[in-house]
C-alpha cells in the first residue's frame, strides 16, 4: 500500500513539474513527408493518392521530440487539409462535449462523481433518475465521460449536452479560438431543430440527496453560420431516393485541425496558447488519460462484452480490420473516433512505453463510393479501416525507426485501469 502511495505522489509531482514548465509553440512544416511516406507504399495508398479529394481524405500528423528537460517540441504535417473540405465529424464532436463538461463542473466547484438528475422540460425530452451502468445505479458526469470514450456512447454523449446546451458548448469553443466549429444537435437521435436547441433541466445531489446545482430548461438562441455543406450525389428519404447532395449545413462541423489541436491541449496544455486550454484540475486530466485509452475488456462498470466491444472497437489507427487481436498493454492509444454517413476519422495520441516512442495522428477519409446516404451501405470495411490502419502502422514504423537526442519520459501516460 505504501508503494503504491509512493508511486502515485511521484506521478502528481511529474504532472505538476510537466504543467509547470511552458512548452515551445508546434511548427507546421513545409516538407512534403506525409505525401512521401505514403507514395512509399503504394499497395497500400495508391488508391488514396489518386482519389484524395473524393475520398475527402485529410491526415495531421504531429512528431514529438522532447528536450533534455523532456519538454516536447512539436511539428506537424498535413496532407490534403483543406478546411472547405466538408466531412461529417460524428462521434468525435463528443470529445470537446466531454471536455467541456468537465470543465464546467470544475468552475462550478462540484465533483464530476455528483449525482446528475436530468429531469423532462420540453417535447422531445427524456429524463434519468438512475444508471444501471455505473457501480452504485447513480448517473453521474464521471460515468457519462467514461462510457463516451470507452465504447463512444451516444446517449451519454447527449446527457452532457443537455448539461451544457446548444449555445453554451459553441460560445465556449470559439472562445477558445474554434471559431469554425459548430455543434448543433445531439446524437443517434433524430429531432426537429427547436428539440435540438432545449436542453434539459438538469440537477446534482449530494450523498445525502440534496440539491446543490440546479438549472433549468434552456432554450438556445444560438445563431447559425451560414454554411453551404452539401455532400454525396443522392440520399434516402425514407424509402425514396432523393437524387441530389445531402445538404449538411444544420448538421455538426470540426475542423480536422482543431480535434487535433483540442487533444493537444488536454494531453499538452502548455503547448497551446492560454486561451485554447480548457479549465480542468489534476485529477480531471487524469481521469481522462484513462478514459481515453481505456479499452472496453479494462472496464468494470459497465461491463462490456468483449465479443462485440472488442479492443479495435473504437481503436481504428494501427488495428482498425483486427477485431480479434488484443492490442499490447504496452500500447496505447489516446483518442475519439467517428463515424457515420461514410465518414470515418480517428483522433489520436499514440504512445508505446516499451519502446519509448510517441506521436500524434489525425484522419478522416470518406467510404462511399456509390455516392447514396442513408442507404446503409458504405464502405468503412472495405476502404475506411483498412485505410486506417495501415496510416498508422505506416507512421509508427516511421516513429520506430527514426532517431532521438533526447528518449522521452513518457511515465506520466501511466494510468491505472479497472482491471
Amino acid at each position: 500500500m505504501f508503494k503504491t502511495v509512493q508511486l502515485f505522489c511521484f506521478g502528481l509531482l511529474l504532472f505538476t513539474l510537466f504543467h509547470a514548465c511552458k512548452t515551445p509553440k508546434p511548427v507546421v512544416s513545409n516538407e512534403n513527408l506525409l505525401e512521401r511516406l505514403l507514395a512509399a507504399n503504394p499497395q497500400a495508398f495508391d488508391h488514396v493518392l489518386k482519389n484524395r479529394d473524393s475520398l475527402r481524405v485529410q491526415i495531421v500528423y504531429t512528431r514529438i521530440d522532447r528536450d533534455k528537460r523532456n519538454r516536447p517540441h512539436f511539428t506537424d504535417y498535413h496532407f490534403n487539409v483543406n478546411k472547405g473540405l466538408y466531412f461529417y465529424p460524428a462521434s468525435t464532436a463528443k470529445m470537446p462535449v466531454a471536455f467541456l463538461a468537465l470543465e464546467k463542473m470544475h468552475r462550478l466547484g462540484l465533483s464530476a462523481g455528483s449525482t446528475m438528475i436530468t429531469e423532462k422540460g420540453y417535447a422531445g425530452q427524456t429524463l434519468v433518475y438512475n444508471d444501471p451502468t455505473s457501480k452504485d445505479g447513480r448517473p453521474t458526469v464521471e460515468q457519462y465521460v467514461k462510457k463516451l470514450f470507452v465504447v463512444s456512447d451516444n446517449d451519454a454523449n447527449n446527457r452532457l449536452y443537455e448539461f451544457l446546451g446548444q449555445e453554451y458548448i459553441n460560445r465556449e469553443l470559439h472562445k477558445k479560438g474554434y471559431g469554425d466549429v459548430q455543434i448543433l444537435h445531439r446524437l443517434g437521435v433524430s429531432m426537429p431543430d427547436d428539440q435540438q436547441r432545449n436542453t434539459n433541466p438538469v440537477s446534482f445531489r449530494d450523498s445525502g440527496n440534496k440539491v446543490i446545482y440546479s438549472q433549468a430548461n434552456v432554450n438556445s438562441s444560438y445563431v447559425y453560420q451560414q454554411r453551404s455543406d452539401f455532400v454525396g450525389r443522392g440520399y434516402m428519404q425514407g424509402d425514396v431516393l432523393m437524387q441530389t447532395p445531402m445538404n449538411f449545413s444544420q448538421k455538426n462541423r470540426i475542423q480536422l485541425t482543431d480535434l487535433h489541436q483540442m487533444l493537444r491541449s488536454v494531453l499538452f496544455p502548455e503547448s497551446v496558447p492560454a486561451k485554447q486550454r480548457f479549465d480542468l484540475g489534476e485529477n480531471d486530466y487524469r481521469f481522462l488519460y484513462q478514459c481515453m485509452s481505456q479499452l472496453p475488456r479494462e472496464t468494470t462498470y459497465p461491463a462490456y462484452d468483449v465479443k462485440e466491444q472488442y479492443d479495435s472497437y473504437v481503436k481504428f489507427f494501427m488495428y482498425g480490420t483486427q477485431k480479434e487481436k488484443q492490442i499490447p498493454t504496452t500500447l496505447r492509444l489516446f483518442n475519439k473516433v467517428g463515424w457515420a454517413y461514410g465518414f470515418l476519422t480517428d483522433v489520436a495520441y499514440i504512445v508505446d512505453f516499451e519502446k519509448n516512442i510517441e506521436f500524434m495522428l489525425s484522419a478522416t477519409i470518406y467510404c462511399n463510393e456509390d455516392g447514396i446516404l442513408n442507404d446503409d451501405k458504405y464502405d468503412y470495411e472495405k476502404i475506411g479501416l483498412p485505410f486506417l490502419e495501415q496510416l498508422g502502422q505506416t507512421i509508427y514504423q516511421h516513429e520506430v525507426q527514426r532517431e532521438r537526442k533526447h528518449q522521452p519520459d513518457l511515465s506520466m501516460f501511466k494510468v491505472k485501469y479497472d482491471q
